[in-house]
């Protein structure tokens, strides 16, 4: 059985790869559109009550980095790497 159409989808944001397109999938988004105007560090609030423990402060990274990627019409490369956005907001 092959990996549902719409996890897929979001493997193609940077940053994103199968377990991190998931945790998005359990966070309710289906497609990286659904990403566009989200609150990256309320969805990693939500995430780590989601799981019920602290996760990895990374995946909040990543999730900068994917909400960056699919809000911004003028990506700057650097920014596409999920350790850019380390001490960085949106």
């Amino acid at each position: 059985m092959g990996k549902p159409r719409n996890t897929t989808e979001l493997q193609s944001l940077p940053s994103i790869g199968p377990s991190l397109a998931q945790d998005l999938r359990d966070l309710g988004f289906r497609a990286p559109a659904d990403l566009h105007g989200q609150d990256p560090e309320q969805m990693y609030t939500e995430f780590c009550e989601l799981r019920g423990q602290k996760i990895d402060r990374c995946v909040l990274y990543s999730f900068r980095c994917a909400v960056y990627s699919v809000t911004s019409s003028d990506k700057d490369p650097e920014l596409t790497k999920w350790w850019n956005w380390k001490d960085r907001a949106l």
